[in-house]
């Protein structure tokens, strides 16, 4: 992999709004970002590809089995609570030790952040997919928020794999792309970002370079 990747683990602390250059309003999330430090670096020669793993996050030493404290000894940390590995083209540049904050990004760029979703608990069809839902008169009787016929009686005789039914909805891997940093405050270790992320305030997310940006 040529393509050089920046990143960093951090804390969404919420939403609010600042102006631009322009005076027009903007809506930004605020991520505490770091400070991370690098736990290990992947070569081409010894690994077969190149990244760089980074650690966020106090924990207690206890709480940590051995062979993660083997592992944080030899990078000579500290033993940290979430631990990620990015792939990028510039690994070697990276020593064990080093700490990675909100400045590796400057204002401007894209970025993609990876965080877990609000979990919203069982949803129906119509909340979790969308559905229009049945007739909302003209003789429906309590079915009003059902999905309708999920399935033939003779033909086909079963239910299709992957049929959207109601089940358990958030709470998921996601990743919104192509967000752009609006500013970055070095001193506090904050980047603000346009739009909204995944996840609760208090989350952990994973705000990296884009992968598709320009």
């Amino acid at each position: 992999m040529t393509k050089q990747i920046k990143g960093v683990l951090g804390e969404k602390l919420g939403m609010t709004q600042v102006w631009d250059d322009n005076n027009r309003v903007v809506p930004v999330t605020v991520v505490k970002a770091g400070p991370c430090v690098v736990t290990q670096v992947r070569t081409n020669d010894r690994d077969g590809y190149e990244s760089v793993q980074i650690a966020f996050g106090e924990i207690d030493p206890r709480k940590v089995n051995k062979p993660l404290k083997g592992h944080f000894a030899k990078a000579d940390v500290t033993p940290r609570r979430h631990l990620v590995e990015i792939r990028t083209g510039d690994a070697a540049e990276y020593t064990l030790g080093q700490e990675v904050t909100a400045e590796v990004f400057e204002s401007g760029v894209r970025v993609d952040v990876t965080g877990t979703s609000k979990g919203k608990g069982t949803a129906g069809v119509m909340k979790r997919h969308g559905f229009g839902g049945l007739g909302a008169s003209h003789g429906t009787q309590r079915k009003h928020r059902s999905p309708g016929s999920i399935g033939g009686c003779a033909t086909p005789g079963r239910v299709f794999k992957g049929l959207r039914m109601a089940g358990r909805m958030g709470n998921e891997r996601v990743t919104t792309q192509n967000l752009t940093v609006h500013a970055v405050d070095a001193e506090k270790g904050l980047l603000l970002i346009k739009g909204a992320v995944p996840g609760p305030n208090g989350g952990l997310v994973l705000v990296r370079t884009a992968a598709k940006g320009a």
